[in-house]
């Protein structure tokens, strides 16, 4: 497994090794012994899986706050998304910052997204499939967001026109007005 940092703190690329012959290929997307001996000791409870059938469907930014958070693996197992994470850890040197990711089944590419972070994607294909594997189950009481677009936090989505939102997603607060229930950490 390659696994790569990103500009972001704790925000992690993970590729995984393929292993091809005349069928096809072989990838072992997540193995909790070996990730546990590079220091990634996360014990996923659920797993889910989105489709969004139009370009341009934007699903964030969310969160799931404690003491129920979440830390993600998310990868695109078909079409393609630009993966978005925020840090919102209170005291963080990098709070209110972003970084973006493109995932597509072609590179293989899978990003852990963190307790403290907001996590959004947009699909970039039509019928686009998104997994990912989450280290709490959801929350209903837990459950949040921040507007997508808030102009305070910046994200490039690389969007030509209008996303396809939810009334969730629509109804999100802004980040200047919303008051992040994470706290830094930082390294031991």
């Amino acid at each position: 497994m390659k696994i790569e940092e990103t500009s972001l703190p704790d925000v992690l690329i993970l590729t995984p090794a393929r292993f091809g012959d005349a069928r096809g290929w072989f990838s072992e997307t997540w193995n909790a012994e070996r990730m546990r001996a590079v220091g990634l000791d996360l014990a996923f409870t659920q797993d889910n899986h989105s489709f969004s059938a139009t370009q341009g469907t934007l699903r964030g930014l969310h969160y799931q706050a404690p003491p129920r958070a979440q830390d993600k693996l998310v990868r695109c197992s078909r079409g393609a998304i630009l993966d978005v994470a925020v840090d919102v850890r209170k005291g963080s040197p990098a709070y209110g910052r972003w970084t973006a990711v493109e995932l597509t089944p072609e590179n293989g590419r899978q990003l852990l997204v963190p307790k403290g972070f907001l996590h959004g994607f947009v699909t970039l294909t039509p019928d686009t499939e998104v997994q990912y594997k989450c280290t709490d189950t959801y929350a209903p009481d837990c459950d949040g967001s921040v507007r997508w677009d808030d102009p305070d936090l910046g994200v490039d989505w690389g969007l030509s026109g209008d996303p396809v939102l939810s009334a969730k997603d629509l109804a999100a607060p802004l980040f200047r007005d919303w008051v992040s229930p994470f706290v830094y950490e930082g390294k031991a």
